[in-house]
C-alpha cells in the first residue's frame, strides 16, 4: 500500500469513528445542540441538514441584517484541490442568508495568491455572485481598521477588515486541511484572512496569536467544509492526490468545538493542535467533546 493510500485510509477510519454516537455522549433531546456533524451528501445538502438542526438560518440572520460570509479563498487553485472552501457550500450559505431576510451578504478573503485569480479559479466568485452576494477585495491596507485586543497575551492589536466590524452577522466557512505551520487550518486559523499583517503572527508565536484574536471576536456561526479535505502539503497542496473525499461538514456557534471536532475528523486529537488547546484553556470555547450535545446526521 502506498503511503498516500495509507493516510487516506487512516482518515477514513477517523471519519467513521467520529460518526459513531457512542464515541461521545448521546444527544440530549432537551438540551441545546452544541455542534452538528453531517456526512454522505453534496456540500449544499450537508449544509441544509446542518442549519436545519441548528434551528434554521433565521436563528443567526434576521431581516435586513448585513452578513459577512468568510470562506478560505487563499489560493489560485481549482476546487478539486481542496485548498479553498467548496464553492457549492458558499453559494448555499448565501442563499440561506437571503431566505432568512438578509439585506446584503458580503464575501471576501485576504488571499495569499493573487486575489483576482484566487477568487475566480476557486469557483467562489462565480458561486457568490450567482447567489446574489457582493464580492469584496481585501488586498489593500485601506480596507482595514485598527482594533485592540485587551485579553491577548501576544497579539495586543491588529488591523481587521472593516466589514467584520460593520456587518451584523459573521459566518466563518473554513475548509479543513493540513497546514505546515499550524498543523491544521480550520475555523480559528481561517480568521487570519480578515487581518492585514499576517506575517507578524507567523513571527510572533502563531499558535498564541490565533487564539488571542478570538478573545476579541468570534464568528456567529462556524461551518467547516470537510467535503474534500487536503491531507498533506497544506495549505496550498500539490495535486488531487493530496485530497480525501470525506463528504462531511461540521457546524457550531462555538469556534473551539468546531475545530476540536474537525481535528478528530482529520484523525488528530484536538490537544495536539496548540491553538485549539490554548483557546480552550482561555475559555474561548470548549474542546471537551464528550461533554457537548452533538447531533450526528448520516444522509441516506
Amino acid at each position: 500500500m502506498e503511503r498516500r493510500d495509507f493516510i487516506k485510509g487512516s482518515v477514513g477510519a477517523a471519519v467513521t469513528a467520529f460518526f459513531i454516537p457512542s464515541a461521545f455522549n448521546e444527544i440530549s433531546a432537551t438540551a441545546p445542540i452544541d455542534l452538528v456533524a453531517v456526512k454522505n451528501a453534496t456540500p449544499d445538502i450537508l449544509f441544509d441538514r446542518a442549519i436545519e438542526a441548528l434551528g434554521g438560518m433565521s436563528a443567526f440572520v434576521k431581516k435586513n441584517q448585513t452578513v459577512v460570509v468568510k470562506p478560505n479563498i487563499g489560493w489560485d487553485v481549482p476546487p478539486e484541490r481542496a485548498a479553498n472552501t467548496n464553492p457549492q457550500l458558499v453559494r448555499r450559505i448565501i442563499e440561506h442568508c437571503y431566505s432568512a431576510g438578509a439585506k446584503k451578504v458580503y464575501v471576501f478573503d485576504h488571499t495569499c495568491d493573487d486575489w483576482k485569480k484566487s477568487y475566480a479559479n476557486s469557483g467562489i466568485e462565480r458561486a457568490a455572485l450567482d447567489a446574489g452576494a457582493a464580492i469584496m477585495p481585501a488586498d489593500n491596507e485601506k480596507y482595514y481598521i485598527d482594533i485592540n485586543i485587551p485579553k491577548g497575551k501576544v497579539l495586543k492589536s491588529t488591523k481587521v477588515h472593516h466589514l467584520i466590524v460593520e456587518s451584523d452577522v459573521f459566518i466563518n466557512v473554513p475548509v479543513l486541511k493540513n497546514h505546515s505551520s499550524a498543523k491544521l487550518t480550520i475555523s480559528m486559523k481561517n480568521l487570519m484572512g480578515i487581518m492585514w499583517d499576517r506575517k507578524w503572527w507567523h513571527r510572533n508565536d502563531l499558535q498564541q496569536c490565533i487564539a488571542d484574536f478570538c478573545t476579541w471576536k468570534c464568528p456567529d456561526l462556524n461551518v467547516v467544509d470537510a467535503y474534500n479535505v487536503l491531507l498533506r502539503n497544506g495549505p496550498r497542496g500539490v495535486s488531487v492526490d493530496d485530497v480525501s473525499n470525506m463528504k462531511s461538514l461540521i457546524a457550531s456557534r462555538d469556534i473551539v468545538a468546531a475545530d476540536a471536532a474537525a481535528s478528530k475528523l482529520f484523525g488528530m486529537e484536538p490537544d495536539k493542535v496548540d491553538h485549539i488547546k490554548i483557546a480552550a484553556a482561555a475559555g474561548i470555547g470548549r474542546m471537551d467533546l464528550d461533554k457537548l450535545n452533538i447531533k450526528r446526521i448520516k444522509v441516506s
